[in-house]
């Protein structure tokens, strides 16, 4: 069996999914109310130009090797620089980065400019952008990509990493939200 489970064997006998008893806004409400971190996924095209879009399906995979995973939309007019470069950057954005999210999230085309207009950010080791102020930050070989419904799977193997000490963007049913400082975290 290969690396990925055949869908046709299950223990218990089953061979296909039931049909969904909810409509897609249900789904998308329901998803809703699970709290994500925010996250500024970014890379370079191929005249080198910077490129980014606001992901929340960001999550760790595995710790050795590192690993992570985020999904992009089949529709992203950036889904083929997306799959053909060899590295791309995760930047976690800082509570005081709302506005740099709805940049990134906007409809407009990835390529039109202004999403990088008066960022701040930093080229990392192959030149992928690393955005300034984040809570932190995984350079990422894109390893591997999944075909899986209207979305494409990244899973990104972290070459390196880095933190800042800042409460993260939180966003949850569709707003923004920040983390309360923890009493036990703060005592001294």
């Amino acid at each position: 069996m290969n690396s990925r489970e055949s869908s046709a064997a299950h223990p218990d006998g089953t061979s296909n999914a039931v049909a969904p008893d909810f409509d897609v806004e249900h789904f998308r409400r329901a998803l809703g109310q699970f709290a994500t971190g925010v996250t500024i996924v970014t890379t370079l095209a191929p005249d080198g130009s910077p490129i980014g879009l606001t992901a929340n399906s960001f999550n760790s995979v595995s710790l050795e090797p590192p690993l992570v995973l985020w999904s992009l939309s089949r529709r992203a007019a950036s889904l083929e620089v997306f799959r053909n470069r060899s590295h791309y950057a995760v930047n976690v954005l800082a509570s005081d980065q709302i506005q740099v999210s709805r940049r990134f999230g906007s409809g407009k085309n990835y390529l039109a400019g202004g999403r990088f207009e008066n960022i701040d950010w930093r080229p990392g080791n192959h030149g992928i952008p690393l955005l300034t102020g984040c809570c932190a930050w995984f350079e990422c070989f894109n390893r591997s990509r999944y075909d899986e419904g209207d979305h494409i799977i990244f899973v990104g193997e972290v070459e390196r990493c880095g933190i800042e000490a800042r409460e993260p963007l939180v966003f949850q049913n569709s707003l923004y939200h920040m983390t309360q400082p923890h009493p036990e975290r703060d005592s001294s």
